[in-house]
């Protein structure tokens, strides 16, 4: 697939919770008999945009696309 693996690291117990979250989340749109190499680029993007358009309460009941766009708006008036 051409993607970099990443793996909580050791003695860190609170970021295997956000991946076994996010897996769950992605087994709801992508049963588990799925291949995932058969999945096409469409449906991987439109699966992550649903993903990313969720409100999490982590967040403040906010989707993570709306905090990844205020981080980046914040970035840009510290570069000017």
């Amino acid at each position: 697939m051409g993607t970099a693996a990443w793996f909580c690291d050791p003695r860190a117990p609170w970021q295997k919770g956000t991946v076994e979250n996010t897996n769950k989340r992605v087994r709801g749109y992508l049963p588990r008999e799925t291949v995932v190499l058969d999945v096409s680029n469409q449906e991987v993007r439109s699966l992550c945009e649903r993903l990313n358009a969720t409100p999490r309460k982590c967040l403040g009941f906010q989707t993570p696309t709306e905090i990844f766009g205020q981080h980046l708006l914040a970035m840009e008036g510290q570069i000017i």
